[in-house]
């Protein structure tokens, strides 16, 4: 039967964006012989796949708006003590990328494909998606995720946290489910569907119903939960390898912060911001993450010099990130103690831990002064905001605070050393995100790799491990092409050249393609200046233009080689093309066309009222 929501969204344009993502699944033709009598019949089974012997338990870790510079890991100043004994032990990937905002990166992950051709070209909310194959926030069963790969392949299957990919129509305990991470393969849940929630008040799911949280942080209860999960797998003594996602929904706002922890960096960050980034910029050089042939950017346009501010804007904008640090230390903390407990019960040996430190770069969503509470973004002048929250500067990071981000300079050096931030397609400050692989079978340790990489690179990559081979289908599915590429090649050739060599990015109107070396970006300047997208990142003002760096040799993208190599720009405005065209990601949507589409369901629903 089809879905009644999927015609509704789709009708319009047309049957064969409707048959594009809702395939019907078949079962396998049966194989045995049915005769008149058992004597001259065949049986024939279905039977569950083992898994290879051997093959390793799996751990995804994907973490919510981190910028490249913030973990101790890469050179960031905020200690992150977990992180730090992963990469001493593993591999820290400094060349890797993400989508440049949540929902498009956990779609491309999960699939191993992009996030346009997974119909997750924005957001499975309704106010940001839309009735095209790229952009309807649907993904089709011909796009199995890692989950439904690994539980045909002998795995059982868990996540917790954040999931970020379910159609908000879809978010009641009547179903239907097939959207929910029990329909896209994960035996067990538990966590929230949304992209954004309160870390005490969550709206609360375990596996296909709400439940009343607890009233503790929502990271030390998928902590436990994740625990649960494993210890009751292993009691079970099936033998199977496990395969848990945990995707906390941490360090997204609101920063809500246990009160223990919510203190420990007072007084840490009153150098600013500007101090901060040239810090994390000498330690990144030292440490190898960065080449030392780079040079740090200029601020922002838009961001203040730290010395030039008032007294009160420096003591609020400090106090902002003292929480937002103590936020990731925290989260650091709950994942370490979820792999003691994994060494602890003997399995640590044998399961392969990917940690990306963010699904894009640091928000630029807290504004100018930073939020507390959202609605006052709406009020004329900003410092009616500042003095709003320099009168509430005491919810920061508390229970109350239900809204809380970092100011926009904030967001700048925990990209350090890229320019721009979050949702901002074009930049490697929105796209760029740490990767870290530790295996005890891998043997190099401690080494960083500079192979380029994308988060539809980790499927293919665990599939390696584990000896499976990409299915053709999934329960009578047939499976369209995983476009990732494993990084396996890399484990212990630190020399060895990128396989991925091509990737297009596109987030409602900035967009940037990749090749070997180059990339051509455009910056979109949206004619709505709201908090979530304000033009601060776009260079020039003025008009749109595409750019040209050269960014192996030009890692800050500091140099703009458009003038001086228009034929090289051509030939990737050309690709783009190409990939867009493959990828569903026409027409072209972009902010502007979200926040229209905002404002008409916001006056359907003042109209409903009414």
């Amino acid at each position: 039967m089809k879905r009644t929501y999927a015609i509704t969204a789709l009708g319009i344009f047309g049957i064969s964006a409707l048959n594009a993502q809702n395939i019907t699944q078949q079962q396998a033709p049966y194989k045995g012989i049915i005769g008149t009598t058992l004597a001259d019949s065949k049986e024939a089974w279905t039977r569950n796949t083992v898994a290879a012997q051997g093959a390793p338990n799996v751990v995804w870790i994907v973490l919510d708006d981190v910028g490249f510079g913030t973990s101790s890991a890469f050179g960031g100043l905020i200690p992150t003590q977990t992180f730090d004994s992963l990469a001493n032990t593993g591999l820290r990937y400094t060349n890797f990328h993400t989508t440049a905002i949540c929902a498009p990166t956990r779609a491309a992950v999960l699939t191993g494909r992009n996030h346009h051709r997974v119909h997750e070209g924005g957001f499975s909310h309704v106010w940001g998606s839309f009735g095209f194959p790229g952009w309807d926030g649907r993904i089709p069963s011909d796009k199995g995720t890692i989950a439904e790969i690994l539980r045909e392949s002998g795995y059982n299957t868990f996540a917790v946290g954040k999931y970020g990919l379910t159609p908000d129509e879809d978010i009641t305990d009547a179903g239907p489910f097939d959207r929910w991470p029990s329909g896209k393969g994960f035996d067990h849940f538990f966590g929230f569907l949304g992209s954004q929630d309160d870390q005490y008040k969550t709206t609360l799911i375990e596996d296909n119903a709400h439940i009343k949280p607890d009233g503790r942080h929502l990271n030390e209860q998928i902590t436990d939960k994740a625990i649960q999960y494993v210890d009751r797998q292993q009691a079970s003594k099936t033998k199977k390898p496990f395969f848990l996602y945990y995707a906390p929904g941490a360090t997204h706002a609101p920063h809500q912060v246990p009160d223990e922890w919510r203190d420990i960096y007072k007084g840490k960050f009153d150098h600013g911001w500007d101090a901060y980034r040239e810090q994390v910029f000498k330690k990144q050089k030292e440490l190898g993450i960065i080449p030392k042939s780079a040079v740090l950017p200029d601020r922002n346009p838009n961001i203040p010099a730290w010395n030039k501010l008032s007294a009160d804007e420096k003591k609020l904008y400090a106090r902002f990130f003292e929480v937002y640090a103590a936020y990731l230390t925290y989260t650091d903390h709950e994942i370490g103690r979820l792999l003691n407990h994994l060494k602890g019960s003997n399995l640590l040996d044998n399961t392969a831990v990917f940690v990306v430190i963010g699904d894009n770069g640091a928000s630029k969503e807290g504004s100018d002064d930073g939020d507390i509470d959202q609605s006052i973004i709406a009020v004329s002048g900003g410092k009616d905001r500042l003095a709003y929250n320099l009168a509430h500067i005491d919810l920061i990071g508390k229970p109350e605070g239900v809204e809380v981000n970092y100011p926009l300079g904030w967001a700048q050096a925990a990209n350090a050393p890229f320019r721009f931030w979050k949702s901002d397609a074009h930049s490697e400050g929105g796209t760029r995100n740490p990767l870290i692989i530790s295996y005890p079978k891998v043997k190099s340790k401690g080494q960083i790799r500079t192979q380029y990489g994308h988060v539809i690179d980790l499927l293919p990559t665990t599939l390696e491990l584990a000896g499976i081979t990409p299915p053709e289908q999934i329960r009578g599915v047939k499976q369209d092409t995983i476009q990732g590429t494993s990084l396996v090649y890399s484990f212990d050739d630190a020399a060895a050249p990128s396989r991925h060599h091509v990737q297009y990015y596109y987030l409602f109107g900035s967009r940037a393609i990749y090749k070997d070396g180059w990339k051509a970006s455009y910056a979109f300047q949206t004619k709505n200046k709201v908090a979530f997208v304000n033009t601060y990142s776009v260079e020039d003002t003025s008009h749109n233009d595409w750019k040209l760096y050269h960014v192996d040799e030009d890692f800050t993208e500091r140099v703009d080689l458009s003038k001086k190599n228009p034929e090289k720009l051509q030939e990737l405005k050309a690709l783009f093309e190409q990939e867009a065209r493959k990828n569903n990601v026409y027409p072209l949507i972009d902010w502007d066309d979200v926040i229209d589409k905002g404002k008409r369901l916001l006056q359907q629903q003042q109209l409903i009222h009414k």
